[in-house]
């Protein structure tokens, strides 16, 4: 929510500046500029993207949106919670676990151990898991980032487009200066969507598929330690780097 806050913030900040300005909100309403820079962008990307890495990123764009976080204490809790199953009913037992996770590296963890696989299997399954996850949400990310260089050029592009439309008009000097004006609306549009929403998402982005593997590494240290028969103390314990760490980037973003 505070990404899609953010960009409506800096939305709202041009219009008033605009308004303070004597300008009118209605002025900077153009459908072909628009078609021109986000159709433009769309398609560019698109162009120079894999299928796979174009979905993706459209994907990745309503994540950060939706700011989803990772609670490392609550994840820590439910890896002892797994560990308390399957010292008392086996690990065979932590296949009942599996329906109620929706994430799929979580879910591919508890198989492993219901598996009944050792945890140098467990964190080499893992560990391969993890790379394949974000080398391809990497890529999608970069996908994200190459449109907001695509996005200025193509307002410049859509304002060369309106002044053709106002110098094939030369006859009528009255609408001369308005022309020019609607023309630029492309430029701004460019520039916006870049750095209002295109390049602001795609550093989020990445920071959020970072904070992921960090929690996928925590996943894979939690299930490798039950594979290895640790108690629920232990494995606890020897999780609590991640803990401390987590308090940590809280602390740093505060100040």
């Amino acid at each position: 929510m505070q990404g899609l806050l953010g960009i409506l913030v800096g939305i709202g900040v041009l219009l008033l500046a605009h308004s303070i300005e004597g300008g009118r909100v209605i002025e900077l309403v153009n459908l072909p500029a628009a078609l021109i820079v986000v159709g433009g962008t769309i398609a560019a990307a698109a162009v120079q993207s894999p299928k796979r890495d174009f979905s993706r990123a459209m994907h990745l764009l309503s994540w950060a949106l939706r700011e989803e976080s990772f609670g490392t204490r609550e994840t820590i809790d439910r890896i002892k919670s797994w560990c308390r199953v399957s010292r008392v009913s086996g690990l065979v037992a932590l296949e009942r676990e599996i329906p109620k996770s929706s994430d799929p590296f979580e879910r591919r963890a508890l198989q492993l151990l219901a598996d009944a696989q050792s945890a140098v299997m467990v964190r080499a399954v893992l560990e391969t898991e993890l790379a394949r996850v974000e080398n391809r949400d990497m890529h999608a990310a970069r996908v994200v980032e190459s449109m907001g260089g695509y996005a200025p050029t193509l307002g410049i592009l859509g304002a060369v487009l309106g002044l053709i439309q106002v110098m094939s008009n030369l006859t009528e000097p009255s609408v001369l200066g308005q022309g020019i004006a609607t023309a630029f609306v492309a430029t701004i549009y460019g520039v916006g969507l870049a750095n209002l929403v295109l390049l602001p998402l795609s550093k989020k982005v990445k920071r959020m598929i970072i904070g992921r593997s960090e929690h996928y590494e925590l996943i894979m240290d939690g299930v490798s330690f039950i594979a290895e028969g640790h108690t629920p103390g232990e494995v606890e314990q020897r999780l609590q780097g991640y803990l401390e760490e987590s308090h940590g980037k809280a602390s740093t973003h505060r100040g």
